[in-house]
């Protein structure tokens, strides 16, 4: 690539939304099945929801909680943290009351957003997480002794509940402020200042702070959108995820930057989804993981004219996924990627003329701006291309640390820059990506290392297997040994020794999965985006005593 072929574009966040309005103010940013804004609109009601924060007493680098689901509220509060130069910090739905407790306390919080809808009401939940709040006096002016910084917890949407300022008296709030004062502090906003701070589970206890700084999360999403995955003119994206995850989040504000148009909804149900992406004609799909491709394609109504105008889908799944999602639609460029949350989302992506093979195998090369470097884990030394290592991420999407906790954050990012990711891939002569699994989720099977997305990969190939998940079972002669757990595909049959045996013969005996249990397509464990490994571990567990 020669000099001036290419750019980059860096903005404080809440200046996306300001431009959109202000070159296309009648188009529209967000859409939801019942719920639509322009850029325009969304402007409007974001700055009216800082100015309520403002007469609330918060101010430029606090931190504020937002809990509510994928829709306008949620938005509006995001921008208005934003656009005031406050740190949001997006709690996952997911979590429960010990862990939003948690959260609240170690990101200092001084106020918190929330919203009791028909489809979630996380009053209960936050009451429970934070026992002194039904019985505070004035919803105005907490004073808890579990979270010592928190001044107000408002609801968004929804009845009124003890220990909530609700929305009208927000209201009366945010009508006594002056929106120039909003406009003031957005033009004071730095694109190193850290913007959001994601909280990622771990193999830790308690769940990380990421982080992440205006430019970590506009930077690279704005490349992305217009340079790359977009298909060079006005884009209607869609996310099936939350908001609250990076996986989503990123995408959106890659829509932003290209002033498109982002669509998604308050939960994923397949044939929902398909009427969406067919009434908005989208371009670009962010489905991502095979839990949410997989039901669209087998839904009834599915039939691939309905989504005549898609152009570009990202998915990270196994060969035999991404050759179907190729066959669907072949005039569909399927893009696999690499991300997380300590690099605000992806920092490796497929080439434009990467061939299908390529793509079903590999994860992308570095994105511009980026270095990675794979090292052997124990020694730190860098390996050759074609050797399995951990792989190591330097440059501008990589986080800032994690909040208040030094130890951690030294412990993954070192003196030189490099933030050690604990995950585990190969790099071939081309440059390209090959993910291999979890450092912690790699399986010592009689002293063979054994990579659990291997051997998924593997009986995701077996024409019943529609989903695989691997894990090691404490086993006294080898270490551990794998045992699968498997989601079969509708209408599809097939017995636990049967998938075993399939496997003889095919891929060495230390790893074919000694047990394996069938799920149903409700039952598994889920995170935000992924099945919860430690949630199947843990019901291992209670087989083997039971």
């Amino acid at each position: 690539m020669g000099i001036g072929e290419d750019w980059c574009e860096v903005s404080p966040i809440g200046d996306l939304l300001v431009r959109g309005a202000r070159m296309h103010p009648d188009r529209d940013a967000i859409v939801l099945p019942e719920q639509r804004r322009t850029y325009a609109e969304l402007l409007a009601g974001a700055t009216h929801v800082a100015s309520g924060l403002l007469g609330l007493g918060v101010r430029p680098g606090d931190n504020i909680g937002l809990l509510a689901p994928n829709g306008i509220e949620y938005l509006e509060a995001f921008f208005a943290s934003q656009l005031l130069g406050v740190v949001v910090v997006p709690f996952n739905a997911r979590h429960k009351a010990s862990e939003l407790g948690y959260i609240a306390e170690n990101a200092d919080l001084v106020a918190i957003l929330t919203t009791a809808s028909d489809y979630f009401d996380f009053a209960d939940v936050l009451q429970a997480a934070l026992p002194g709040l039904s019985s505070a006096d004035d919803p105005r002016r907490l004073e808890l002794e579990e979270v010592p910084r928190l001044r107000a917890a408002v609801m968004l949407d929804g009845p009124d509940h003890a220990g909530f300022l609700g929305r009208s008296a927000f209201d009366e709030i945010a009508a006594g402020v002056e929106s120039a004062g909003v406009e003031q502090l957005r033009r004071r906003v730095r694109v190193r200042d850290t913007s959001v701070i994601l909280y990622t589970s771990g193999t830790t206890a308690n769940p990380k702070g990421c982080q992440l700084t205006h430019e970590a999360m506009t930077r690279g999403a704005a490349e992305r959108a217009r340079f790359r995955l977009g298909t060079g003119d006005y884009d209607v994206t869609w996310g099936a995820g939350p908001l609250f995850h990076i996986g989503s989040l990123a995408p959106y504000l890659g829509s932003m930057a290209a002033m498109g148009t982002y669509v998604t909804d308050v939960y994923f149900e397949p044939g929902r989804a398909l009427e969406l992406l067919e009434a908005e004609g989208v371009s670009v799909a962010w489905p991502w993981f095979p839990a949410i491709v997989q039901p669209l394609l087998d839904h009834p109504s599915f039939e691939p004219s309905r989504l005549d105008r898609l152009r570009t889908l990202v998915l990270i799944g196994p060969r035999s996924l991404l050759e179907r999602v190729q066959a669907t639609f072949p005039g569909v460029e399927p893009v696999q990627a690499c991300g997380m949350t300590e690099t605000a989302g992806i920092y490796a992506l497929s080439d434009p003329d990467d061939s299908v093979e390529l793509r079903a195998e590999a994860q992308g090369r570095p994105s511009p701006g980026v270095e990675v470097r794979i090292i052997d884990p124990e020694r730190g030394a860098d390996l050759p291309s074609g050797e399995v290592g951990e792989i190591l991420v330097r440059g501008y999407c990589v986080m800032e640390g994690y909040y208040g906790d030094p130890e951690k954050t030294a412990a993954a990012i070192d003196s030189e820059g490099w933030f050690h990711t604990g995950d585990l891939y190969v790099q071939k002569e081309d440059g390209s990506l090959v993910f291999n699994g979890r450092l912690k989720d790699m399986l010592k099977v009689g002293g063979e290392n054994v990579a659990a997305l291997e051997v998924e990969a593997f009986l995701c190939e077996h024409p019943a297997v529609k989903i695989a998940e691997v894990v090691g079972r404490p086993d006294e002669r080898l270490d551990e040994v794998p045992v699968a757990f498997i989601e079969l595909r509708p209408g599809a049959e097939a017995e636990p020794g049967e998938i075993i045996a399939w496997c003889k013969g095919r891929i060495a005996n230390y790893k074919i999965p000694r047990e394996v249990f069938f799920v149903g397509a409700e039952e598994w464990p889920m995170s935000a985006t992924k099945v919860n490994k430690r949630a199947l571990r843990a019901k291992l567990a209670e087989i083997s005593l039971g």
